[in-house]
């Protein structure tokens, strides 16, 4: 009867995820905007560009994905050289150029939200792409592989591509170019903040408990009774957020409309782009869906920092940067439906089980 209510109450839960997404989104911008005080101080709880209850949301929203992943299982992930490929192509060469193009396209009148969303667009998705997967019944393992790569090309190459794309590129098209410069070490913090503190965690985790109390009682203890937080700390993330910015969202909703429509096109060609390659190339779903959310997310947080610490707080830039997680968090929440669904039609697969 207990697991009867169980499998129940997670189905609630994984049927009316949007709603909760946008009960956020709402109660966010209704606090932000009509409770004085609030963005003020949210704003003030900040070391540097890290504000401190969006770092603390982040990282106990991505411990529990982590902590399932199969650390032993690392090594194998990258034998199959096809899907890695397809990986390195959708986020170092198509996600950024895509980017790029929308950007110059579809704002060219508005050269500070173009330059905010083309540092969107290079800053690859290290994070909250964990959280997508895992409700997509992604493949938990392969996703924490794909994750520490783009990493690893996040702190080597970010500079150079800010400096391609901001600086080189532009006056190629007759637009103006901007110079950003971004220290590796700046880059290395972000992603040790956002990345390597639930890394580490979820890793230790499981090198503990597995000696301690054994494979089964993780997998079907532990693992259970964390999985909640990884919901709960997202919504609250949401609701943090979208408080700090519910001023700009309604003060200036065309602005918001205008970045919004860039970032909507670039997640929906990024995710059905990279499950169709996938599927191509012979993948199961899980990989596919693991690919295409990968592919499709952005870093945000370091792409906040370096438009705040590079143009101000106050800058088209930092508000076009901004407007991303904001458009992210329910674009992905409504592809993880979408993703779901394709695995059914394009793999032949089941329904996720409760």
């Amino acid at each position: 009867m207990e697991a009867a209510k169980g499998k129940k109450a997670l189905s609630f839960l994984d049927r009316y995820l949007t709603v909760w997404i946008f009960l956020a989104m709402a109660s966010g911008v209704l606090v932000g905007r009509f409770i004085p005080g609030v963005e003020h101080a949210l704003g003030k709880m900040s070391v540097g560009t890290t504000n401190v209850p969006l770092a603390i949301g982040l990282i106990l929203m991505m411990y529990p994905p982590l902590a399932k992943v199969r650390y032993e299982r690392l090594p194998e992930v990258f034998r199959d050289k096809k899907l890695l490929g397809i990986s390195l192509l959708q986020n170092w060469v198509v996600g950024p150029s895509l980017m790029f193009v929308l950007a110059i396209t579809l704002l060219p009148d508005k050269p500070e939200y173009m330059a905010g969303l083309i540092l969107v667009g290079l800053a690859r998705c290290i994070a909250m792409v964990l959280v997508w997967n895992n409700l997509a019944d992604g493949d938990t393992d392969y996703a924490a592989g794909l994750v520490a790569f783009n990493s690893i090309f996040q702190v080597l190459f970010f500079g150079v591509y800010a400096w391609f794309f901001m600086t080189v590129l532009p006056p190629l098209f007759g637009l103006t170019s901007t110079a950003v410069h971004v220290s590796i070490g700046d880059i290395f913090k972000s992603v040790m903040i956002y990345l390597g503190i639930p890394f580490f965690g979820g890793m230790l985790t499981r090198i503990v408990a597995l000696r301690t109390k054994g494979a089964d009682w993780y997998s079907t203890r532990f693992i259970p009774r964390i999985g909640p937080i990884t919901l709960i700390a997202l919504l609250l993330t949401v609701v943090v957020m979208f408080s700090l910015q519910g001023r700009v969202i309604v003060g200036q909703p065309l602005d918001v409309v205008r970045i919004a429509i860039p970032l909507c096109l670039y997640f929906i060609v990024m995710f059905f782009t990279s499950m169709a390659m996938a599927r191509r190339a012979g993948s199961d779903y899980a990989l596919a869906a693991t690919l295409a959310f990968t592919a499709s997310g952005n870093n945000f947080e370091l792409a906040i920092a370096v438009a705040v610490a590079v143009f101000g707080i106050q800058s088209g830039q930092a508000l076009a940067a901004v407007v991303g997680p904001l458009v992210e968090v329910p674009a992905l929440i409504l592809l993880v439906g979408v993703s779901l669904s394709l695995g059914r039609k394009w793999f032949g697969r089941a329904p996720k089980s409760a």
